[in-house]
């Protein structure tokens, strides 16, 4: 069909078939591709274009529908000047990874054409539509606040505050933002290759069953079909490795043909799937469309199999054997603390309070799902990888070296613009190297996208553990000993770091905040017939302080003391620093009654008497709920890792080159996705070097840059590790300037002083005076150098800490629960934090508000479900996994103390997802103080209205 249509003002012709969705018509055949695709099903709003002014669901309508409109993308929007709404996003800090922002930035548009003037509700409901968890909303909020002023002329306040330098400490607005703005920034999915083929994958269907049959025959002969695999193709690729193997425990891994590693999951399943989402077969085609269609012609006959689900049901005698290594479906039995004296302490305590905890099974579901591009060079058997993952060198490393087979060097991993991750792109997948692989036996380049369907079933989920905690004292609120059992479900196949997350993560972070003589954790990491889990946001740490935070609420609640007060009394006061936490996590430093007394008070916590009593006279219960927490960040320390049985360093790194023209180049193992190294890095060479920022370049994102090894970005690490190793590189750079300045100048070194990015002699400061840029040319000329120093002015530094960073804060929460329908409002949220020095409050506080959403998320409404008779994932798409939305969050208000850490150098502590842990215990202690009337000791999340109305009537029925 012929389609007339004016795309940003162009006039454009083409024909189209007519199912053609008009998403795919911009991206592929316009090559508009800042409209991103996120879910099909018109849930998420990344595909937002607007259509005659009215901002439209690209995925949800046909190109034809469009025929004889005037469309606008994010690319029309603006040409060589930001818009003032792109510029207001950029400026307030909207942007992060970006994934979300044209949708959000197309939304905003027809907003400010309908209502000029919009209040922040109204914002937040027009918002609705939109996804942007990562973003945490408020940031969002902010900017088109400001847009609308900038729009209309007007000064409403709502301009955000300049920085006022560009060091540390300065909110300098994000240097690689206006490429996302404008649409040019390239996703894994925008991303194309001449003679590029496509691939599908096909996943099982069933969560447990034997493979009697896989017929291929007839999606081998459909249209655009190049092969098809199957594992019979692919034996000689190895399984996956897994890299973290605990000494101390007993564990019952899979083998791997290395001898050096255990392994997991092959690239395709053989005998038996055992989940639903084991890969079995893929389609390479000439196009996606085609792949995926030839992959629903393929033929499985299996025989069903029971399915175990719940960690404690498969360690019984009988349950479904998953692997023969791990006899009771135990892969590993691990403790931590001193039990029998924890038993002794619990047994002669006044007080004992004992609860089963679930921390629900969480989806990641990532608006950008996962997807890797390969390419093979027979000439030179290079391979080159482009993944959206955040460990490149980590894949370089265990692709060749565990998976394929093949010279570190012959492979090169580049990263793109990448989504959100909340973890889940920090593993290593079957499905990337088998890209690779038949990228070489096709001899052309093969691209590979998921689904959202096929994201829900084979990335890797995470948190999914049952506790059964015990905490004991005295009566005047003094914690003498805390016992967990745990039970952690790591899946049918452990992921490369799976034990890191229900081990020192879970296990060594129980005691929370508080100096409790008597911690002891058990746990057992059992196979089930679920997705793999992994590390998320808050991986660990969020698990251990949920199950502590509400732990105490109940020990408080017992001995009829205000909750806030046994914090009190428990908390590690400052004179104890460093903490011993007796499971083996040393505290670096710390304020944590400070910042709980401030929040309180900002909270108004001393009227919550009042204000339960005017919220009752609405037909709401008002609660308030306190949550505190101390998370384990900056990984790491390389032997401290190596102790836990991670089999890699964790040191950071960064090469620094001047180049005669004084511009400096920095190259970083970290890997950004979101977390702005480039301006957060640019801003610490800058104030240490002391020469403006545009001189500064960041590089990443690919292993052919001169680092031969970076690990990335994950666990809160990236600032005070990989940053650190950028402020010691550019101080070794001043360092050797005055050694050569001390050689030309012909003065001891401790007479040249470096300031202002100069070196000067001080004897003689307007003579013996040299700018960093010189310096800089005349070692590389080499002319006249002094004995044993090599011409140019570079340098590698390594920063590997001694200890991990202990990050800490108290989050207060007031909800309404309504009388009538028990839907949870969520009225007010104060989080105080403490990150230690904060290069960029700007990127501090947006990593916050993504926590805080995150953490709501899994109070109220998260929760990745199954079938329990046939292991399905029931929760594949955004119908069905509820993520909050901008309408259900008050204005979040902030708090940040900043306490130095002393294990780094620039006294910073980790915040890319440590305040995570604190939001979901924050949640339920609330909700369960709105219900104090009912009696409520415990609820499980998430806390739905169904939940709630059971609770209360079943009181009320009770008391009858």
């Amino acid at each position: 069909m012929n389609l007339d249509l004016l795309v940003n003002q162009t006039p454009c012709q083409h024909d189209v078939a007519p199912n053609v969705l008009l998403i795919d018509f911009l991206r592929d055949k316009l090559e508009l591709t800042g409209t991103k695709w996120g879910c099909g099903s018109g849930m998420c709003g990344t595909c937002n274009v607007l259509v005659d002014g009215k901002t439209t669901k690209s995925c949800q309508i046909l190109a034809v529908e469009a025929d004889g409109s005037s469309i606008t993308t994010i690319e029309g929007l603006a040409t060589d000047v930001l818009h003032p709404i792109q510029a207001a996003f950029q400026e307030n800090f909207a942007v992060q990874n970006g994934f979300s922002t044209p949708g959000l930035v197309m939304a905003a548009v027809e907003l400010l054409n309908e209502n000029p003037n919009p209040t922040e509700d109204e914002i937040k409901l027009w918002l609705r539509g939109n996804l942007s968890r990562e973003s945490g909303y408020q940031p969002v909020v902010n900017a088109i606040l400001d847009a609308a002023d900038r729009i209309s002329g007007t000064d409403n306040g709502h301009a955000p505050t300049p920085a006022n330098g560009q060091g540390i400490g300065e909110r300098v607005t994000p240097i690689k933002t206006k490429e996302i703005l404008n649409g040019n920034a390239q996703y894994i999915a925008d991303m194309t290759l001449p003679g590029m083929a496509h691939a599908a994958i096909l996943q099982s269907p069933h969560g447990h069953a034997i493979i009697k049959n896989l017929d291929t025959s007839e999606a081998e002969t459909m249209p655009g079909v190049i092969r098809v695999f199957t594992a019979k193709d692919t034996e000689q690729i190895m399984p996956m490795p897994v890299i973290w193997v605990p000494p101390y425990a007993e564990s019952h891994f899979l083998p791997h043909p290395s001898g050096i590693v255990p392994g997991s999951h092959r690239v395709f399943a053989t005998d038996r799937v055992r989940f639903a989402g084991d890969q079995l077969a893929a389609v390479v085609a000439e196009t996606r469309e085609q792949a995926y269609a030839a992959l629903e012609k393929i033929k499985v006959d299996y025989e069903a199999l029971p399915v175990v689900l719940d960690p404690e049901e498969a360690l019984k005698d009988g349950a479904p054997l998953l692997h023969e290594t791990a006899p009771n479906n135990r892969l590993i039995h691990a403790m931590f603390g001193d039990k029998e004296a924890t038993e002794k302490a619990i047994a002669d305590a006044e007080v004992v309070v004992e609860q089963r905890i679930y921390n629900q099974r969480m989806m990641q579901n990532t608006l950008e799902v996962r997807g890797a591009l390969a390419d093979y060079n027979a000439k030179t058997n290079q391979y080159t990888l482009w993944a959206n993952t955040q460990i490149p060198y980590p894949h370089r490393l265990l692709i060749s070296l565990y998976v394929l087979g093949i010279p570190y060097n012959n492979l090169r991993v580049i990263i793109p613009y990448m989504g959100e991750s909340n973890g889940c792109k920090g593993n290593l997948y079957p499905d990337t190297p088998l890209v690779l692989w038949m990228a070489k036996q096709l001899g052309r380049p093969v691209k590979w996208v998921d689904t959202r369907e096929g994201f829900a079933r084979n990335t890797a989920q995470s948190r999914d553990q049952v506790q059964y905690g015990t905490i004991a004292g005295t009566k005047d609120g003094k914690i003498s000993a805390l016992m967990c059992r745990a039970y952690s479900n790591v899946g049918a196949y452990p992921v490369i770091n799976a034990p890191g997350q229900p081990l020192p993560l879970i296990g060594k972070s129980i005691t929370g905040a508080y100096v409790i003589p008597h911690p002891c954790y058990e746990v057992d990491v059992v196979y089930t017939n679920k997705v793999p889990t992994a590390p998320m946001r808050g991986s660990g740490r969020a698990e251990a302080i949920f199950f502590m935070e509400r732990m105490i609420e109940m020990y408080a609640r017992e001995i009829g003391m205000d909750p806030a007060e046994v914090r009190r009394i428990n908390m590690v006061k400052p004179d104890q620093f460093p903490f011993d936490n007796g499971l083996g996590w040393t505290y670096d430093s710390g304020t944590y009654e400070n910042l709980l007394n401030l929040v309180l008070e900002k909270a108004g916590y001393i009227d919550l008497a009042a204000m339960k009593l005017e919220a009752s006279q609405r037909g709401k219960w008002l609660g308030m709920g306190i949550g505190s927490y101390v998370a384990a960040a900056g990984v790491g320390p390389s032997a401290k890792m190596g102790a836990e049985g991670l089999l890699s360093g964790t040191w950071g790194s960064a090469y620094i080159h001047v180049a005669p023209s004084g511009e400096v180049a920095i190259t970083t193992g970290a890997q950004p996705h979101g977390q702005s190294q480039d301006t957060t890095f640019v801003q610490i060479a800058a104030d240490t070097l002391q020469i403006p920022m545009e001189y500064i370049t960041l590089k990443h994102s690919d292993t052919s840059n001169p680092i031969y090894y970076g690990q990335a970005s994950y666990g809160s690490r990236s600032l005070s590790v990989e940053g650190a190793a950028v402020k010691q590189g550019c101080l070794a750079i001043i360092q050797k300037a005055r050694e050569f300045a001390a050689y030309l100048f012909k003065m001891p070194i401790d007479l040249i002083e470096y300031k202002d990015g100069k070196v000067i002699g001080t004897p003689a400061p307007e003579q013996a005076v040299m700018p960093l840029q010189v310096v800089a040319l005349m070692l590389w000329f080499g002319w006249d150098l002094p004995e044993g120093m090599a011409p140019g002015l570079e340098t590698t530094a390594y920063f590997d800490p001694k200890n991990f960073n202990f990050p800490f804060g108290t989050h207060v929460a007031i909800v309404e629960v309504d009388q009538e329908t028990y839907n949870v409002e969520l009225k007010r949220y104060v989080a105080g934090n403490d990150y230690g020095v904060v290069v960029n409050p700007g990127v501090v506080d947006g990593q916050t508000y993504g926590n805080i959403v995150l953490g709501v998320g899994q109070a109220l409404s998260e929760e990745g479900l199954y079938d329990p008779e046939t292991g399905m994932v029931l929760t594949t798409d955004f119908d069905t996994y509820a993520i909050p939305r901008a309408d259900w969050f008050p204005e979040i208000e902030l708090i940040r103390t900043e306490t130095p850490s002393p294990t780094n150098i620039l006294g910073a502590k980790g915040a890319g997802d440590v305040s995570n842990p604190g939001v979901a215990p924050t949640i339920v202690n609330a909700i369960i103080n709105a219900l104090s009337e009912f009696d409520v000791k415990h609820i499980d999340m998430p806390v739905t209205p169904e939940k709630l109305w059971d609770i209360v009537h079943t009181h009320q029925f009770e008391t009858v």
